[in-house]
C-alpha cells in the first residue's frame, strides 16, 4: 500500500503553517473547529476479497454530527494495520499507521448518496488487517473514527458449488454444497463455515446472522411477493480466524403465500323464480380475493363449478339449476395470491322450497 509518505510531507508542512499562523494569533494551542463543521461518523465501511485482494466501501457523510447538511467532503483518512497471524495479540491494541489520503468531494452524485471505494491487491497471505476511515472538510474538522472492519487474507477457498433457493410461504430455504478446494483447485483439509448474505432490489448485499458450519439456512425474515437474492460466502477456519472466499452467483427467490383462507361458513340455498340463490358468510380477511360455487346433482359425487365472485359478495345465483333437479352446493373463498390459493369446499348446503 503507498500514500504514507506523502501524507507525512503534507502533515510536516500543514504542522509548520499552523505554527506560524498561531504564534503570530497569540495561540498557544489550535481552536477547536466548530462542531457545525465535524462530519458523523462513517458507520458502514465494508470489504469484499477475492483472489486479487480487497475492495473496502462507505457511504460519503451528509451532515455534522449537529445535523447540519454537508455538501461536500474535503478528503478521508484511511488507516490500516497489517500483522503476521504468528504474531497477532487479540488484547493488544491495534498498531495503525499513518493514514491513507483519500480525495473526497460532493456527497450526493445528483440525488444519490456517494459511496467512496477504496482497492487494494497488496496483501500478504497469512495476516490479519485491519481497516478504519475518518471523514475531513475542508475546515480540516475530522469526523470520529469508523466502524473497524478486519479480515485474514490467505489463498481464497472456492465458491459453494450447487447454489438453490426455494421460495416458500414467508420463508426462502437455501442449499449448497461443502467446499473442499482452494479456487485453484487444490484440496484442504481445515474447517469451513459460510456465510449467507442477502439483498433485495436496488440495495446492497447484508450479511444474514453468523457465518455457519451447515450447508443450507432458511430465511423467515422475508415478505409474500418480494423478490430477494442471495450469495453464499466461503471461509476457511484457520487458527481460530475466518479466511474469507470466494462468493457465489447471485440466487434470486420470492417467497410465496401458500396459505389458503378460511373455510367458508353458513351456507345456505333457496329457490326463487330466477334460479338457485346461494347466500353465505362473509370473510373479512383482509386477502381474500373472492368465492369460487361448486354444484353437484343428487346421486352424483363430483362438484363442478357454477361461479365465482368477489370479495365483496356473499351471494350467488346459479341461473342454470333446474328446479326439477336436487342440488348440492358448497362454497370455496380464494385469496390475491398469484395464483390463488383456495380454501377446502365449505358443508354442502341443498334447496329450500
Amino acid at each position: 500500500m503507498n500514500g504514507g509518505p506523502a501524507v507525512r510531507l503534507t502533515g510536516f508542512f500543514l504542522l509548520g503553517f499552523s505554527l506560524l499562523f498561531f504564534s503570530a494569533c497569540g495561540y498557544k494551542n489550535a481552536p477547536i473547529p466548530p462542531q457545525s463543521v465535524v462530519p458523523e461518523a462513517i458507520g458502514d465501511l465494508r470489504y469484499t476479497t477475492d483472489e486479487k485482494g480487497v475492495q473496502l466501501t462507505w457511504s460519503y457523510p451528509v451532515k455534522t454530527i449537529q445535523g447540519v447538511v454537508l455538501e461536500d467532503i474535503s478528503a478521508f483518512e484511511l488507516y490500516w494495520a497489517e500483522i503476521p497471524l504468528d504474531d497477532y495479540c487479540r488484547t493488544c491494541p491495534v498498531p495503525f499507521g499513518e493514514p491513507i489520503e483519500l480525495a473526497g468531494g460532493a456527497t450526493y452524485d445528483g440525488t444519490m448518496r456517494r459511496k467512496a471505494v477504496y482497492e487494494s491487491s497488496l496483501l500478504r497471505s497469512g495476516h490479519k488487517y485491519f481497516y478504519k476511515v475518518r471523514a475531513r472538510t475542508s475546515w480540516w474538522a475530522d469526523s470520529a473514527d469508523s466502524n473497524i472492519v478486519t479480515f485474514v487474507w490467505f489463498q481464497p477457498t472456492a465458491a459453494p458449488a450447487g447454489l438453490t433457493a426455494t421460495p416458500g410461504d414467508r420463508q426462502v430455504a437455501l442449499q449448497w454444497q461443502p467446499v473442499t478446494t482452494f479456487k485453484d483447485g487444490s484440496a484442504f483439509d481445515m474447517a469451513m463455515k459460510y456465510q449467507v448474505l442477502r439483498r433485495v432490489e436496488g440495495q446492497d448485499f447484508r450479511e444474514l446472522g453468523e457465518p455457519t458450519t451447515a450447508t443450507e439456512y432458511i430465511d423467515r425474515d422475508v415478505q409474500n411477493g418480494l423478490k430477494y437474492f442471495y450469495t453464499i460466502q466461503s471461509m476457511m477456519v484457520l487458527r481460530d480466524e475466518l479466511v474469507s472466499g470466494e462468493i457465489t452467483e447471485e440466487m434470486a427467490a420470492m417467497p410465496i403465500d401458500l396459505t389458503p383462507p378460511a373455510v367458508p361458513t353458513g351456507v345456505t340455498v333457496v329457490w326463487t323464480g330466477v334460479g338457485m340463490k346461494i347466500y353465505w358468510d362473509k370473510n373479512d380477511a383482509a386477502d381474500i380475493g373472492g368465492y369460487r360455487v361448486y354444484r353437484r346433482a343428487a346421486g352424483s359425487r363430483s362438484f363442478a363449478q357454477v361461479g365465482q365472485v368477489a370479495s365483496e359478495y356473499a351471494l350467488f345465483t346459479d341461473a342454470s339449476a333446474d328446479e326439477n333437479v336436487r342440488y348440492y352446493y358448497a362454497v370455496t373463498a380464494i385469496d390475491q395470491a398469484t395464483p390463488p390459493n383456495e380454501s377446502k369446499k365449505s358443508k354442502e348446503a341443498t334447496s329450500r322450497y
